[in-house]
């Protein structure tokens, strides 16, 4: 078992100075705040993920539009040039 890089021994040392230090009755109740903490940066990082992945997709279904659009454009620009060209009377 290795979380944030602390293994078991290390984790029951952490816990062991924790009990000492705060006490028995104290200990749960930072438990859960800590618990607490770690759930709502789960779930603000999770937010973040599933913005940025929102984003990337709606840029990339712009650059395809984008992409499609852009030939279509300059072959109707072309054909205007064309016929402009070809209707201008010769001097």
């Amino acid at each position: 078992m290795n979380i944030f890089g602390i293994g078991l021994p290390e984790m029951a040392v952490i816990m062991v100075v924790a009990l000492l230090i705060f006490g028995p009755k104290k200990l749960p109740e930072i438990g859960r705040s800590v618990g607490k903490a770690i759930r709502g940066f789960q779930e603000a990082s999770n937010e973040f993920q599933s913005e940025f992945k929102r984003e990337a997709e709606q840029l990339e279904q712009v650059v395809k539009t984008t992409a499609e659009l852009e030939p279509k454009q300059i072959e109707s620009v072309k054909s205007e040039q064309e016929g402009a060209g070809s209707s201008s009377p010769a001097t």
